[in-house]
This record gives C-alpha cells, sequence and structure tokens, in this order.
C-alpha cells in the first residue's frame, strides 16, 4: 500500500550526523548552505541528506527498497520490517523519524487499456481533475494531496525498468493518493511517524481513505449505446430523448413537467398528449437502446478487491 515516504529525523539521538551517517550511504556531495555543511547521496533509491541537525531520506519508494519493485504491494507488515531494515542501514531511529509524505498506491491488472477507464473518471468535489495527454494520466489536484490514475507498465518502461513477469503483456492500472503537506492535519494526530505507519488502526485508516477516493469520483461515460439495434436516424434521435428524460429526473418527472406546461396555457391538449405519447413511447424502448459499459463495472470491483489486498 505505501510507496514513496519522505523522513525527516532531528535532534539529540546519540549520533554525530555529519561524521558518522555518510558512512552508510553512498555520499556523492558536499555543499555549503549559510556556513552550514550537507552532505547528499542515495540509498538505493532514496535521496539522503546530512546536516550537523539531522537527516532526510525523501524521494524514494519504500515499497522498491525493500520488496525491489514496487509492483508488489507493501503491507503493514512489510512496512515495519522496512522501516527496521532502514534503521539498522543507517543506524538511525526511523521508527521515531517525522514523515512528511505518504504516497498509498495499488496496481490493478484491467482487461482493456488505461484510457478506457480514465475516460470514466469524472469529477473529484475539492479537487482539480488534470487530465495529462501526452503520458495519459490523470490527476486530481487540491491543496496538499494529489491523486493519479496512469499506465504503470508504460511508466516502467519509459524509465527504462524491467517490468514483473506476472505483469508483462497485461494492463496495469496505477492508482496513488499522495499526502504531501499537513500529515498532522490531515489524519488528526500530533505527529507523523515511521512507527505510526505500521499502527493498525493507522494503516487501516489509509486503505480506507484511498478506497473512498475513488468511490468519491463521479463515474462517466458508463452507458454506451447499443448500435446492435440502433441502424437509422429515427433510433439515434429516440436515444437522444431517452438521454434527455434520465437527466430530467425520469419518465414521471417529464410527464409532470408536460401536465404543468399544459396546465399554463404553454401547451395545447393535442400537443400535450403528443408529447405523452412519445414520452412514453420511447422509455418503452429505451432499455434496448443503451447498454452498460462493463470497464467501469470492472473497475469498482477490481478496486475493492485491491482494497481487502492492502491489508
Amino acid at each position: 500500500m505505501y510507496d514513496n515516504l519522505n523522513f525527516k529525523i532531528r535532534g539529540d539521538v546519540g549520533v554525530d550526523y555529519l561524521s558518522e551517517t555518510p558512512n552508510y550511504f553512498h555520499a556523492t556531495g558536499e555543499h555549503l548552505f549559510d556556513n552550514n555543511m550537507v552532505i547528499t547521496g542515495d540509498l538505493n533509491g532514496f535521496k539522503v541528506a546530512v546536516n550537523e541537525r539531522g537527516v532526510n531520506v525523501t524521494d524514494g519508494s519504500l515499497c522498491k527498497w525493500f520488496l525491489g519493485d514496487n509492483f508488489q504491494t507493501l503491507g503493514r507488515g512489510d512496512t515495519q520490517r522496512a522501516i527496521e531494515k532502514l534503521s539498522d542501514t543507517l543506524h538511525l531511529p526511523f521508527d521515531k523519524a517525522k514523515i512528511t509524505r505518504i504516497d498509498a498506491a495499488q496496481n490493478i491488472i484491467v482487461k482493456y487499456p488505461i484510457p478506457v477507464y480514465l475516460n470514466h473518471l469524472g469529477e473529484l468535489q475539492y479537487y482539480t481533475r488534470e487530465p495529462m495527454i501526452k503520458d495519459g494520466s490523470l490527476y486530481y489536484e487540491s491543496k496538499g494531496k494529489r491523486i493519479i490514475f496512469y499506465d504503470k507498465v508504460r511508466e516502467q518502461k519509459r524509465k527504462g525498468h524491467l517490468i514483473p513477469e506476472m505483469y508483462a503483456g497485461q494492463n496495469v492500472l496505477r492508482f496513488e493518493t499522495r499526502y504531501l503537506q499537513r500529515l498532522p492535519s490531515i489524519f488528526k494526530v500530533e505527529k507523523v511517524t515511521g512507527e505510526l505507519l505500521y499502527d493498525e488502526a493507522f494503516y487501516i485508516d489509509i486503505f480506507h481513505r484511498w478506497l473512498s477516493t475513488y468511490k468519491s469520483i463521479k463515474k462517466i461515460n458508463d452507458i454506451n449505446l447499443n448500435f446492435g439495434i440502433m441502424k437509422t436516424k429515427q433510433e439515434l434521435y429516440k436515444m437522444g430523448l431517452v438521454s434527455l428524460i434520465e437527466q430530467r429526473g425520469g419518465q414521471p418527472i417529464v410527464l409532470e413537467q408536460i401536465n404543468e406546461a399544459q396546465k399554463r396555457g404553454e401547451l395545447t391538449r393535442k400537443q400535450a398528449y403528443d408529447l405523452r405519447q412519445a414520452v412514453n413511447d420511447v422509455c418503452s424502448l429505451g432499455n434496448n437502446l443503451t447498454v452498460e459499459n462493463d470497464a467501469i463495472k470492472e473497475l469498482d470491483k477490481k478496486v475493492k478487491i485491491a482494497a481487502r489486498f492492502c491489508r
């Protein structure tokens, strides 16, 4: 479930940061900022920055660092073991580290190419929907949070990374929720720490938020025209009337609006009769003129299944 995480350790932990910590990662540079020495480098995908006050470990996937790739799911137990390994590797207490970014993500193998599913994901309240045409992904932006849907296999190929055998040749939809700012406020805790990540209640809350976010996205284009029976312009016009009736609230609502228009004198008795007849006729055919698109139905089901495996 967890992917990218940012860690920050400050204060006295019984270690001289500048003299000791660089021995445990690949240091690549030394820099002076306001007369303060900063040593930077990497730890198998994580960026590490050390000064005399502490250590930042950022911009890396804990899942990939611990399991070898982030196609897999980093569950609660693996999260604890990964943080213990990170602590042993850098000789620092990462269970006490402050967490400043959390990515919760899951890969979902789907039947159709990824753009088919992105076309069905509409607006999300309090977020700005931003399709990224160039890389075929879909972003939702809000203050301190970001939600992303994208083609995981395509992303891995673009970066030159190997695709695990079970995902080769598959359509893999990646669904991520990223918490980038104000984590204590979002999760209503005093401080988000390394050990809190594998606390059972906190972990369950993370994947409930992940699932709830998906459910809150308005699904669109979930009805297709039934071209198996729709062959003429007249049938297409009928489909337009079916859509209008559905948008206005259904057959009873539209019939009542026609009746009210007749009472106000906006329609003659004959005109109202003809319109009611047209509504009744087309509603008797409506179920045959449309078919349910199975892509969104499939995705709903697989997101629920994925949430169960996140535990």
